[in-house]
């Protein structure tokens, strides 16, 4: 081999060698990137899943579907007391707070107008009797029902008075909250049983369900149990919904009201 070319074949070499090292030094520089990111990376995203899961796990354990806590249905009571004494001022404005597993409604209470249904309603939130009641009924685009110290749709308190009936129409508009009785019962009937009214098939009640009040806030609460009808359309709900408590407030004196 002439030394022309030899010299030419180590020039070769080294750059050969230079092209490899610059190739080598890139490789280690991206390697060195790298595990930087995912020194910082790797524990970013293990909190974010351990997060998720967490707020998963929560939102299962704390909230069912629609937004309604998942509980289970409180066991039954025992009740035996009688009707109360008529002690309401039909001048005063009452209103009941009802928390339930599924959110809070406000209920505008007619005392003025319903002077004895609004003092049995009144008369049994004061003693705590609605505190742990399931939820007995739901019917689509109708009503929602609840008050019954055995759980079912078949108790009561112990007694039943004659409340007043609506007179004007419509009768009972969304929102009506009324006392529930059987078909047998006389008009006006009422225990403890109540029924929120959630969609147009109450405009078909005839005017013999005394009524209580009015819902002035939280009407998709009461919409949204309604959602938990059985397939039948009518029935126990799908899932338990608990009306936690009910709470009474009252204000000074009222103009009489014009509601049915």
């Amino acid at each position: 081999m002439s030394k022309a070319n030899k010299r030419e074949r180590q020039r070769q070499n080294r750059e050969q060698r230079r092209e490899y090292e610059t190739q080598l030094a890139k490789r280690r520089r991206m390697w060195k990137t790298a595990r930087t990111f995912a020194i910082v990376a790797v524990p970013i995203i293990i909190l974010g899943v351990v997060l998720s899961l967490t707020n998963t796990s929560n939102d299962s354990s704390s909230s069912g579907s629609g937004g309604c806590a998942s509980v289970t249905t409180p066991p039954a009571k025992t009740a035996g007391l009688s009707a109360p004494p008529q002690t309401i001022d039909p001048n005063q404005s009452y209103s009941a707070t009802i928390d339930t597993t599924c959110g809070t409604m406000q209920v505008a209470i007619d005392a003025h107008q319903y002077p004895i249904s609004a003092n049995n309603f009144v008369s049994l939130a004061k003693q705590g009797f609605y505190n742990d009641l399931a939820v007995v009924r739901a019917s689509k685009d109708f009503v929602i029902q609840t008050g019954s110290p055995d759980q079912t749709a078949s108790g009561g308190p112990g007694y039943t008075v004659k409340a007043e009936v609506p007179t004007v129409k419509p009768t009972y508009p969304v929102g009506t909250v009324a006392w529930a009785k059987t078909g047998s019962e006389p008009p006006g009937t009422a225990g403890s049983q109540f029924f929120i009214v959630t969609g147009s098939k109450g405009s078909s009640l005839p005017s013999d369900y005394a009524v209580i009040g009015t819902v002035t806030s939280g009407q998709k609460v009461a919409n949204r149990i309604e959602q938990l009808a059985p397939s039948s359309g009518d029935g126990a709900l799908t899932k338990p919904v608990v009306m936690k408590k009910v709470t009474i407030a009252t204000k000074g004196a009222v103009t009489p009201s014009s509601a049915p």
